[in-house]
């Protein structure tokens, strides 16, 4: 097949000798011609995530969730548990059911300004939430980590998370990509009132 130009159909045929196409509806190209070298990989093309890159979703500087949720009780701020130094909740928009956010309490962005109590009190609590987790939902494995920055995709970049986020074998699916939209099965509230339950207390 030969490539293909928009100049191809300036005379409004359709490079058949006949038909009425006008240059503007013409979006076709031979792949052979395009830069790139071509690989295994099908490419699914998610151009309004530009919407969130160029533009972000952080909040004001007085409005951080983080510092606001300990204030509230935790069905309402959907906290599972709290510690002297930081604490964990649900997050509101969450990548599968269970996925949670371990924070400190001070407002801080990044994790070299944790204290060594902050740093062992999210690394515990993170344990615990694991074993919590597996308990309840009986999944296969966790994603585990920190977008340290606005520009490492954080979002909420001033008030440092860690997300824990429990996957299943069988989880993938298109609906995030192709429909925006995430596949969840129980709702916030039941998740944090099971987790809950479930974590240990002193004593335990």
């Amino acid at each position: 097949m030969a490539r293909l130009s928009l100049d191809d159909y300036a005379d409004g045929s359709d490079g058949e000798g006949g038909g009425d196409l006008r240059a503007e509806q013409i979006r076709v190209d031979d792949p052979s011609h395009l830069v790139g070298v071509p690989d295994e990989f099908q490419r699914l093309w998610t151009p309004h995530r530009m919407v969130y890159i160029q533009h972000g979703q952080q909040p004001g500087k007085d409005d951080c969730p983080f510092c606001v949720a300990p204030t509230l009780s935790d069905e309402d701020a959907l906290i599972v548990a709290r510690g002297e130094h930081a604490y964990a909740l649900l997050n509101l928009f969450p990548y599968n059911s269970g996925h949670l956010l371990v924070c400190p309490y001070r407002h801080i962005a990044n994790y070299d300004e944790a204290t060594p109590e902050e740093v062992a009190e999210i690394g515990s609590i993170t344990q615990t939430a694991m074993r919590v987790i597996r308990e309840v939902s009986h999944n296969d494995g966790f994603n585990i980590g920190m977008n340290q920055g606005e520009v490492a995709g954080a979002g909420i970049a001033a008030h440092l998370h860690q997300h824990i986020v429990p996957r299943w074998a069988q989880d993938a699916n298109f609906f995030p990509i192709i429909a925006k939209t995430k596949a969840l099965p129980q709702l916030l509230g039941e998740v944090r009132e099971a987790i809950a339950n479930a974590w240990p207390h002193d004593g335990d």
